[in-house]
């Protein structure tokens, strides 16, 4: 990936819906600012991407899905001029219109909405995926007839302990731990956790201390805490919190919000999340048991709809993707209260995922 990409961010949009592709962008480190470089749509709709390293040279390689009904994955190198080069072959990950993709034990893994599965792809010495070795199907259906006739695997990443696999399910209400073994890239269903049925899970985020994680919920605006047993592979439920304000009303004619990402932040003092339909970024505070999650604000989200929110690595500025309004909002957060206030934004038409690398 050339020299030095530390100030860089990675932009992924949809194609289809007149979006560039993949966008590379520099960053501003003192001011949080986004400045686009170049783009690529060699890949259509990489509406998800993550940032890893080649085995075999150490170098940066950034990974992208097409979230298309064929499904597919690929890798970029990105040259000193911020061009991405597409690395190896585009993949089919067996599965369709794969929403997320993380790295675990030298396996690319592809979490499919369409197909409710979840894949597993060697990465090559190169960086590059190699053909699929492992594909889990989830199995189930919830109560909302229209987002819930079948399983939707929304997500799917591994653990702080790095000992296994954790997908999210809107359609079964529920969250598999599942096993990688990581020579043959096979996948193995450990346990099932489930959740209130008709919450519709879409991500999940771990507090850092690695004992609890937040699943948001996509069907209903809460975050459900659980506690995370890493030695067992266990996810318990512990309760739910309201994302939005007491005086959102849907039934009163507001609009339905639809949360779409769950972020904590790196001391574990707050959570964040980015909800559609209301617009919005909701700051949670988390006490010292990290099980109370206390809603403390919601300020807008500098678009419309926003599909996505990353935190960089010091904690300063917060990114939220905005896709109908087409553009890539930054936020400088307050240290005491966590609270993000608007500094900028950059058009980035369709965008639906920003990473940092």
């Amino acid at each position: 990936m050339g020299a030095d990409h530390a100030g860089r961010a990675f932009i992924g949009s949809f194609t289809s819906a007149g979006g560039r592709g993949i966008s590379v962008a520099a960053v501003d480190r003192d001011t949080g600012a986004l400045s686009v470089l170049a783009s690529t749509d060699v890949l259509a709709d990489p509406s998800f991407l993550a940032v890893g390293r080649a085995p075999g040279t150490g170098g940066a390689v950034l990974y992208a899905v097409s979230e298309t009904s064929d499904g597919a994955a690929a890798a970029f190198g990105i040259d000193d001029d911020g061009t991405p080069r597409l690395i190896g072959e585009v993949r089919p990950v067996d599965g369709s219109s794969p929403t997320h993709l993380a790295l675990a034990a030298g396996h690319l893994l592809t979490a499919n909405y369409g197909s409710g599965s979840v894949t597993a792809l060697p990465v090559r010495d190169d960086g590059s995926p190699g053909p699929a070795t492992g594909l889990l199907r989830h199995e189930g259906r919830g109560p909302d007839e229209s987002r819930q006739s079948g399983p939707h695997a929304h997500q799917v990443l591994a653990d702080p302990s790095r000992n296994w696999v954790l997908s999210v399910d809107l359609g079964t209400d529920s969250v598999r731990v599942c096993a990688l073994d990581p020579e043959s890239g096979s996948l193995r269903l450990h346990t099932e956790t489930a959740l209130r049925p008709g919450t519709g899970p879409r991500h999940l985020a771990f507090h850092p201390s690695g004992g609890h994680a937040y699943v948001l919920n996509e069907l209903e605006p809460t975050v459900t805490v659980c506690r995370w047993d890493a030695a067992g592979g266990v996810l318990e439920p512990l309760g739910e919190t309201q994302v939005l304000p007491q005086d959102h009303d849907e039934g009163g004619g507001a609009a339905r919000a639809y949360p779409s990402e769950v972020v904590v932040s790196h001391d574990g003092r707050f959570l964040w999340t980015a909800n559609r339909g209301h617009d919005s970024i909701s700051v949670l505070t988390l006490d010292e048991t990290a099980e109370k999650p206390v809603l403390a604000a919601a300020v807008g989200c500098g678009g419309r709809w926003p599909r996505d929110l990353t935190l960089d690595p010091t904690g300063q500025w917060l990114y939220a993707a905005n896709e109908h309004s087409g553009n890539v909002s930054w936020f400088a957060v307050d240290a005491e209260t966590g609270i993000p206030v608007h500094a900028g934004s950059v058009e980035v038409p369709a965008a639906s995922c920003v990473v940092l690398g």
